[in-house]
């Protein structure tokens, strides 16, 4: 790679909109001392986009944030801020050492300086810094390594126990590798496999784990960050048979799955696929998933195997829309789809689930049918009848719904 010069590297620091505003708010003031660090520092050098922009600030983060204009919201334990400059969010801390009480807790910090900060880092391909105010202002700061491990596509951890301190880092390992397309060096992996192997991820409360998850379900390539976490035995050690183990469904689950669709419910529920079924509701309450991802991605794993088949087996447009049904069919069919149906899940994708009656309950109700077991007869054939092209419009759908109520509420009377 063609490493750029620093003042090359600078300028393309300050073509950041929320960097050149806290540039422009600082001012020259040589005793604020401001640095660009972490993953936004290693995007500008590689040329790539750079979606986050975190702010390293050396001593109290308050007076920084008056003159920027003040916190969206702040954690004084950590001293963190976010603020927005000019339409773009900047995250803000003070420059800090950290200290682990015990393996998985948060961390116990002190103030340090910014070359001191950067100790704490992650990976060395992270630990880099570029302030933008104050000493050293557009001069790059880096961990040894992390140059030439940035030059080979290398990620490397600080010290030998940051796994184990910190076990986050081994899903982050997993997320920087798929993101990056970045090789783990070899004392790196062995690391991680002496982390994992030894409780490290059983160390961090469930709701942390989750969030980790999360994180790398919003990845680019989120299937190549699920199916990273089973290199090092990530996926087995959050429970047992959990993980994406087939990328080629993933991809073509997400594929099928239009704008509304959920990415993060059909990856779950594909990485439940190997959890037994009494266990799975209990392991995302652990995880503390949200309850709109939880109940889709249940829903999706108990049923996309016999949802798959059934639309395997459709002759007709009501049989594809009975195959998925109503609950998270959208993430529902995509699965099943990606599982050998496309043709069906497509059609139900595309066409199908946007037919809407042109009628309800209300209309049978003013014809005189009565509220019961009739009424819905006769709803549920409107709908088959409108699937398969026999009731486009509203007065055939009224005459097939009246018709099937009408022998529904016979047949009733008879019984």
């Amino acid at each position: 790679m063609e490493w750029p010069e620093p003042h090359e590297l600078f300028q393309r620091a300050l073509s950041l909109p929320a960097v050149a505003g806290a540039v422009r708010r600082l001012g020259g003031d040589p005793e604020v001392r401001v640095a660009v660090v972490g993953g936004a520092v290693r995007d500008l050098i590689l040329g790539l986009p750079v979606e986050d922009v975190d702010l390293a600030v050396e001593g109290p983060v308050e007076p920084v944030l008056a003159r920027l204009g003040g916190p969206a919201r702040s954690h004084i334990r950590f001293g963190t801020a976010t603020v927005e400059v000019d339409g773009s969010r900047l995250d803000l801390a003070r420059t800090r050492r950290e200290s682990y009480p015990q393996p998985g807790a948060l961390p116990e910090v002190a103030p340090a300086t910014l070359e001191e900060d950067l100790q704490r880092r992650d990976f060395t391909v992270n630990a880099l810094a570029l302030p933008v105010a104050g000493a050293g202002r557009g001069r790059l700061l880096a961990v040894p390594q992390a140059r030439g491990d940035l030059e080979r596509g290398r990620l490397r951890v600080l010290h030998p126990a940051s796994f184990i301190d910190d076990p986050t880092r081994l899903f982050r390992l997993a997320r920087y590798r798929a993101r990056l397309g970045f090789e783990v060096e070899p004392e790196t992996a062995k690391l991680a496999g002496q982390a994992v192997a030894g409780g490290a991820v059983q160390t961090l409360t469930g709701p942390r784990v989750g969030h980790e998850l999360e994180l790398i379900s919003q990845e680019g390539d989120p299937v190549g960050a699920w199916f990273s976490l089973g290199t090092f035995g990530l996926d087995e050690a959050v429970a047992p048979g959990f993980g994406v183990r087939d990328p080629g469904v993933a991809r073509r689950a997400l594929a099928l799955a239009p704008a509304d669709g959920r990415p993060e419910v059909i990856l779950l529920a594909l990485a439940l696929d190997g959890v037994a079924r009494d266990g799975r509701t209990a392991l995302l309450d652990r995880l503390a998933v949200p309850a709109r991802i939880r109940d889709g991605a249940l829903v999706v794993a108990d049923r996309a195997a016999g949802a798959a088949e059934a639309l395997r087996q459709a002759r007709s447009a009501a049989e594809i829309a009975a195959a998925v049904g109503d609950a998270s069919g959208v993430e529902l069919a995509a699965v099943a789809g990606a599982l050998g149906a496309e043709t069906p899940a497509r059609e139900w994708l595309e066409h199908l689930r946007h037919l809407r009656l042109a009628i309800g309950g209300d209309d049978l109700v003013a014809a005189g049918v009565a509220p019961g077991r009739a009424l819905g007869a006769g709803l549920a054939a409107a709908r088959v009848a409108l699937l398969e092209g026999r009731a486009d419009s509203r007065e055939e759908q009224l005459a097939e719904a009246l018709r099937v109520a009408g022998d529904a509420g016979l047949a009733g009377d008879a019984g």
